[in-house]
């Protein structure tokens, strides 16, 4: 099934589930009224939500009403936990190289991981908001699942069968501030603005066998300023599954329901062509686009983003459709606090 969350002047916003083709939805109440609820008591709440999905896929709700991403909230508007990995080592590998930097062995045994704000999320259609261009505004396009409990101490594949939910990630970096923040050896902060998400979150059934053991293997297109920039592929070049990233969470603590899991960037390798290496799939954050420039050219020159940029940012399905309803952003400048 595909849920969502409606604004309703709220913090968190009305529960509503949403056909598979993403054009009609029906809000949940007498079931649930927000996301949270379904996710603490999933057993019995869910199969409730599953008999008014499938009523609504056969024409049959008989509230519907067209679905609206405008309308949108995060489908989980605030969560216990945002912890976003950095799953794909290709997009490591490249940053490190342009600052002529090795990438520890250790990276590719345990995931890196930081924790994120998840107080306030966005929806998928709200602006980006910032307080200066000369931040360094970045756009990340990512994979993110939410669990139900998972117990300390589970294993990768105990870890998988606590996932839930699917959705699409804009993990929002402020580039320039990310080097003074690391520099304190305490990690990203400042750094790391608001984060939105897909307007749906899809339960692994609807991925079919796109969804292989704690990967997603489709496409994350990334479309800036109407540009498309990327079609890298999710699954296959994924060095840590979701089980892996949830397990090394669980090593010394229980992770409850409601927690949000990003994969990080996704990031596909280069290839060789007439003796250069090139990369067509193209890129899922200007840093890795920026990092190639380097290795390249020995400078970057693609810029950050800018005030009245736009970002998309979506998956399709194998019959071609969306699955997950697209991320439609824009880059606005922060008013003054009054």
């Amino acid at each position: 099934m595909k849920l969502a969350t409606y604004k309703d002047g709220s913090r968190d916003g009305q529960l509503v589930v949403v056909s598979r083709d993403l054009t009609t939805a029906h809000y949940a109440t007498g079931i649930a009224s927000k996301l949270q609820q379904v996710l603490d008591d999933w057993g019995f709440v869910s199969p409730q939500l599953q008999d008014l999905y499938d009523a609504l896929n056969n024409g049959k709700a008989r509230h519907a009403f067209p679905f609206d991403p405008v309308q949108c909230m995060a489908p989980l508007p605030r969560a216990y936990q945002w912890a976003d990995g950095s799953a794909y080592i290709n997009h490591v590998e490249l940053v490190r190289k342009a600052r002529e930097s090795e990438v520890p062995g250790s990276f590719y045994k345990d995931p890196l991981m930081y924790q994120g704000g998840s107080d306030d999320f966005i929806g998928p259609c709200d602006d980006v908001v910032c307080p200066s261009e000369d931040y360094g505004i970045d756009f990340e396009a990512e994979v993110a699942v939410i669990t139900g409990d998972v117990p300390m101490m589970s294993t990768p594949e105990q870890a998988l069968e606590g996932i839930r939910l699917v959705m699409l990630v804009n993990d929002v970096s402020l580039r320039n501030l990310i080097p003074n923040e690391l520099a304190k050896g305490f990690g990203f902060f400042q750094s790391k603005p608001a984060t939105a998400f897909s307007p749906v979150a899809v339960t692994l059934d609807e991925l079919g066998d796109a969804w292989d053991q704690g990967r997603v293997n489709l496409t994350m297109q990334s479309t800036w300023n109407g540009r498309k920039v990327g079609m890298c592929d999710a699954g296959s070049e994924m060095t840590f599954h979701f089980g892996q990233l949830i397990a090394h969470i669980c090593k010394t603590r229980n992770v409850r329901a409601g927690s949000i899991i990003g994969s990080g960037t996704v990031s596909n390798k280069g290839v060789e062509s007439d003796g250069k290496a090139d990369w067509p799939k193209g890129y899922s954050c200007i840093a890795e686009k920026r990092a190639i420039e380097t290795i390249q050219d020995g400078k970057p020159s693609t810029e950050f983003m800018k005030f009245g940029d736009t970002i998309r940012i979506e998956m399709k399905g194998k019959d071609g459709e969306l699955v997950f309803g697209a991320i439609d952003q824009k880059i606005v400048q922060a008013a003054p606090v009054k």
